[in-house]
């Protein structure tokens, strides 16, 4: 009676390769294919093997063999990618090398070689990135005139910026440009309000003379939850003094700034029973931060006039960041990610007032109070509203 013959084992496979010999490796690990037993470990085995072998053609096979078993498996993807570097295909390798950092767990859960490896898929990736954005730049650059959209979306390409859309709060309208800050040129108003910030200025210092008249911009209510309010809830830090406050215009602080009002009277303010518009000094104290956020409805802009700047205070929109100025007036959506910093040791005033979109028709802008006033109805009035 013959005796039976042993089947050939992927660890039997992988005990040939540990003793050094890869002729052997490869024969077990090929048997075990044939068999039609073979797992990702298997394949990656041969893999080892033939390329110990220097059979470059086999190990490329058997890389691809066990990506079709486990396209995840972080080995398999780093040869990959190095086989492709190796026949010169940058743009394949990088893909891979990608693929490794999109599927690798935390590093604390990987064994210490995966770790270097994923180290490794790190470094080449930032590589592959720098000489795609290089050779980008130096293609580009005989091109004239090139518009801001267009270089915003080459840094969107290159990985300079990341994509920020509208997500308003409450409201949202839709076909409506996604604008970070809007270009000046639009509204033709604000040189007569720019030409007044001397006067504006002069009437907030006279406020400022009596700090107890500004209050937290984010004020507690007992009726709503305060779930991520940054550390600014009834916090001084950033506080706000009123002209008009939820469509209603605070008397004894309009009184007082009789110009500032004045000065408005050109731009096209959003009118909504008790919800706008909100005009108010904006003040954010030294070392102040108000974290990223979003406002309530799309259907407005937010308009800043700078009006005591110290050095070291900007402001974020999405992914474009810059520096105040005073008397130099921005339009911007607030429901794009948004905020703000003071890294001086001043304090920082603006002036800050809502206006329609101009892409709204009056037909639309009326539909839309109309809307909001049902909904205030049906509420038993206004739910939450913010600047």
């Amino acid at each position: 009676m013959s005796t039976p013959v042993a089947r050939p084992t992927t660890e039997a496979g992988i005990d040939a390769l540990r003793r050094g010999d890869a002729a052997a490796a490869r024969q077990i690990f090929e048997q075990v294919v044939g068999f039609g037993a073979a797992t990702a470990d298997t394949q990656l085995g041969l893999v080892y093997a033939c390329s110990a072998l220097h059979d470059g053609a086999a190990a490329r096979a058997a890389i691809d063999a066990t990506l079709a078993l486990e396209p995840r498996n972080l080995r398999a993807l780093m040869l990959k990618g190095d086989a492709l570097a190796a026949d010169g295909n940058g743009i394949g390798a990088a893909s891979f090398y990608q693929a490794v950092l999109q599927v690798a767990p935390d590093g604390a859960a990987l064994p210490p070689e995966l770790r270097a490896e994923v180290e490794r898929a790190h470094t080449l990736v930032d590589r592959y990135r720098l000489q795609f954005e290089q050779a980008m730049i130096a293609h580009l650059a005989p091109m004239p005139d090139q518009s801001q959209r267009f270089r915003h979306s080459v840094d969107i390409l290159l990985g300079r910026r990341d994509i920020y859309v509208q997500q308003p709060l409450l409201y949202y309208f839709p076909e409506l440009p996604q604008v970070q800050f809007y270009d000046r040129a639009r509204f033709p108003w604000l040189d007569r309000l720019e030409a007044a910030t001397a006067d504006i200025r002069q009437e907030l210092l006279a406020v400022m003379g009596q700090p107890e008249a500004f209050a937290p911009y984010v004020q507690g209510d007992p009726s709503r939850p305060m779930l991520a309010q940054g550390g600014l809830r009834d916090n001084p830090d950033w506080s706000a003094f009123y002209l008009w406050k939820n469509g209603q215009r605070v008397e004894a602080n309009a009184a007082r700034c009789p110009r500032t009002m004045a000065a408005l009277e050109g731009a096209p303010l959003t009118r909504m029973d008790r919800r706008s518009p909100s005009v108010l000094f904006s003040l954010m104290r030294p070392g102040a931060h108000i974290p990223a956020h979003h406002g309530f409805v799309n259907t407005r802009l937010i308009v800043h006039l700078p009006l005591i700047v110290p050095p070291g205070c900007r402001f974020r929109v999405g992914n474009e960041t810059r520096e105040w100025q005073e008397g130099k007036a921005w339009v911007f959506d607030d429901t794009i990610e948004h905020e703000a910093w003071n890294d001086s040791d001043q304090t920082r005033v603006v002036l800050l007032f809502e206006i329609w979109r101009p892409e709204l028709t009056l037909q639309e802008r009326a539909q839309v109070i109309t809307l909001f006033e049902g909904i205030d109805r049906q509420r038993g009035g206004i739910g939450d509203w913010s600047i």
